[in-house]
């Protein structure tokens, strides 16, 4: 009898054991699931617009899992759309803490810089994502802005080179280019590319704008003109002074 007695007890305790490991192999299941569903509404919410939601539902993974990077990430963008500039940079600087080699993090830290004026923070921070990922085409891209702005022509000209060797269909690095090109007076060169950017991208309204203002130095003014109008089509606000130039050629 007392055999069978401890056998019960060791049966019912070996019992307990199993569903207590299948409980936390469970509760773990269900907190990784949770994760992801919050993640998935608040990305869908930020998609529609609901901004406020988005930022409960990150706030809910990040209460699950303070490491989720992509999470920080994310919430630093809804941040930024809210004109929260300072709780955007925090939330990119928490993921870069988090992962050191998130070349997106880094990269949306040097856009929030840039926007705010801190242009030399943003270089650093477009060089560390190329640094991480050297195939960063709107890294590229940015970097070349930057060197233009502060009239490194040559440096700008190789960046936007870049983005169109990564990537042969990327408009907005041919029309760069083409700015570069028509700020060294190269008005051949600046027109191929300002025209390769439309062969991308027809509607390029500000490629329309530029092509008609090379094309007025250039003295050929039927295509000014045309190039102009199109630009206007596409909702650009053509400088008054400019068309008051293209008046007599009309």
């Amino acid at each position: 009898m007392k055999t069978i007695v401890k056998y019960f007890l060791l049966l019912i305790l070996a019992l307990l054991l199993i569903s207590c490991a299948g409980g936390s192999k469970t509760e773990k299941k269900e907190k990784a699931v949770s994760i992801e569903e919050h993640f998935q509404l608040a990305y869908q919410a930020a998609e529609r617009g609901n901004l406020e939601e988005a930022v409960t539902e990150y706030e809910k993974v990040l209460k699950l899992d303070s490491k989720h990077a992509k999470a920080h990430l994310n919430l630093g963008i809804v941040y930024g759309r809210q004109g929260k500039w300072k709780k955007e940079i925090s939330e990119y600087e928490k993921a870069i803490r988090i992962n050191p080699q998130f070349a997106e993090a880094h990269f949306n830290l040097g856009v929030a810089h840039q926007e705010r004026g801190n242009l030399k923070e943003a270089m650093v921070q477009y060089q560390e994502a190329l640094q991480i990922h050297p195939r960063y085409v709107e890294a590229h891209n940015n970097l070349g802005i930057l060197y233009f702005r502060k009239g490194m022509l040559d440096e700008a000209l190789a960046e936007y080179q870049k983005t169109v060797e990564i990537k042969p269909d990327y408009a907005k690095g041919y029309y760069n280019m083409g700015s570069v090109y028509r700020e060294k007076k190269n008005l051949e060169e600046a027109i191929a590319s300002f025209q390769k950017a439309l062969d991308i991208h027809p509607k390029f309204a500000e490629a329309h704008y530029s092509l008609a203002v090379a094309y007025y130095e250039k003295k050929e003014f039927n295509l000014a003109i045309e190039h102009c109008n199109q630009a206007e089509k596409l909702g650009i606000s053509v400088d008054s002074k400019f068309l008051d130039r293209l008046k007599p050629y009309r």
